[in-house]
């Protein structure tokens, strides 16, 4: 795949396009690149994805600072090289391309830049100032510029709403089970291991306290969860904690991010881990002191356990 951040640059061969941001990549978005894909193949052209960068929200809603998402670039730019694209045309996303109308953008972008042979796009696509275009208006402006284009019906699943924005709910609410079904993959994060309290070493479940890669990346709902993590190239089953601790952390408004990796005894301070979301165990709680606390811990390692079909010693 050859990613096009300069437009200017951009050449292929008989376009075949689809737009959109594709944030999560999932199973939805991957059935309109399947589309893609199959439409090209019979046009002998080239599969082109145009996506922008920064999301728009993140630009346009600056004084609302809670939106998040399911990819950084750089994980989605890996998941689109998986699903065997041609080009990848990522546009700067700025307040002066929000005030371009769809004809506008089609024109400038589409036509002029990218020299469009065909666009192919979702069933409920929306795109231009204000969200204003429709099939409808697509099609009149492939008509008035001279390229082919195709509507993708909707996927089909159980009566389940197939977009990122639900993905993004179920796991605002700890719902890691229905958001990886809709992804179809397991939700995950990256980042860096600092040094924490140490408590959990005083207790016999050490700890990892992990600081996101990316500030905009979505990080579920808090809570204990059955999880897989990625270290130096080796996966490892674990249990993961976001919250504020509140049995020890009397500073409820500090959260953390930890992770306790099941049968690992190593210095990893600094290190880059990636955490995959399996299944939540439980809502994070205040217990009566230490030893309650480590009494569920015992409890939660065996349900991790159960949840990820490991075995531990």
């Amino acid at each position: 795949m050859i990613q096009h951040i300069d437009i200017n640059d951009f050449s292929a061969h008989k376009p075949v396009v689809t737009i959109g941001i594709f944030d999560g990549v999932h199973r939805g978005h991957r059935f309109i690149l399947e589309k893609l894909r199959d439409t090209a193949a019979g046009l002998n052209g080239d599969t082109v994805l145009v996506t922008l960068w920064p999301h728009p929200r993140t630009v346009l809603n600056q004084v609302d600072d809670s939106f998040r998402l399911l990819n950084t670039m750089e994980e989605k730019k890996q998941m689109l090289e998986k699903e065997g694209l041609d080009h990848l045309v990522i546009i700067p996303f700025t307040r002066d391309l929000s005030r371009l109308s769809s004809r506008d953008f089609i024109r400038e972008y589409l036509v002029e830049k990218i020299g469009i042979h065909h666009l192919v796009v979702g069933y409920n696509h929306k795109f231009g100032r204000d969200r204003e275009s429709n099939f409808e208006k697509l099609r009149e402006c492939a008509g008035e510029f001279g390229f082919g284009i195709e509507n993708i019906p909707p996927m089909v699943t159980k009566n389940e709403d197939m977009s990122s924005s639900h993905i993004r709910d179920y796991l605002n609410s700890g719902e890691i089970l229905p958001a990886n079904s809709l992804l179809g993959w397991e939700y995950s994060f990256s980042g860096e291991v600092v040094g924490g309290s140490r408590l959990g070493t005083s207790i016999g479940f050490p700890t990892a306290n992990i600081t996101p890669a990316e500030r905009y990346k979505l990080i579920p709902a808090d809570g204990v969860y059955a999880v897989k993590a990625v270290l130096k190239g080796e996966s490892y089953q674990g249990m993961l904690n976001i919250g504020s601790r509140p049995t020890v952390n009397e500073d409820s408004g500090r959260k953390t991010i930890e992770v306790h990796l099941l049968n690992f005894n190593k210095n990893i301070y600094n290190e880059q881990i990636r955490i995959q979301f399996v299944d939540r165990l439980r809502e994070e709680r205040k217990f009566e002191d230490i030893k309650a606390l480590k009494k569920q811990l015992i409890l939660d390692r065996e349900n991790t356990l159960r949840v990820l079909g490991g075995r531990y010693g």
